[in-house]
């Protein structure tokens, strides 16, 4: 099985991210990566990507990585907000009573990316 199983599928992801971004645009550290950018669309691409990562359907066929947090480190985007970001998805995970190795599993997944993200 898949963690996008695990998790419960389209269902889980849908709330995941919904719950996700609101601690995200409530976190100041990294909520003003976030000004001006349409959420529901980008709510769409992460729900797209976390179904994508996950071992889901993949439907996603948006930018790279690189590609689309380019404008987020050229403002800035360092280790640290990766580092919130990550501990955000675990907290939202955690919250939709996703067990630990579930969430850890997800993390790890999550980490994957790094180095595209960040452009390193």
């Amino acid at each position: 099985m898949s963690l996008y199983s695990d998790l419960g599928g389209e269902p889980a992801i849908d709330a995941a991210v919904d719950i996700f971004y609101d601690k995200v645009i409530d976190d100041t550290r990294v909520s003003y990566f976030f000004d001006g950018v349409d959420m529901r669309r980008q709510k769409n691409w992460q729900k797209r990507f976390f179904t994508y990562a996950f071992g889901g359907p993949n439907k996603y066929n948006g930018a790279g990585m690189r590609k689309a947090h380019e404008k987020a480190v050229n403002f800035g985007l360092k280790d640290m907000h990766f580092d919130i970001i990550i501990e955000h998805l675990g907290s939202t995970l955690l919250e939709l009573g996703v067990p630990r190795e579930k969430v850890n599993e997800a993390a790890k997944i999550a980490e994957t990316t790094r180095s595209d993200v960040l452009h390193k």
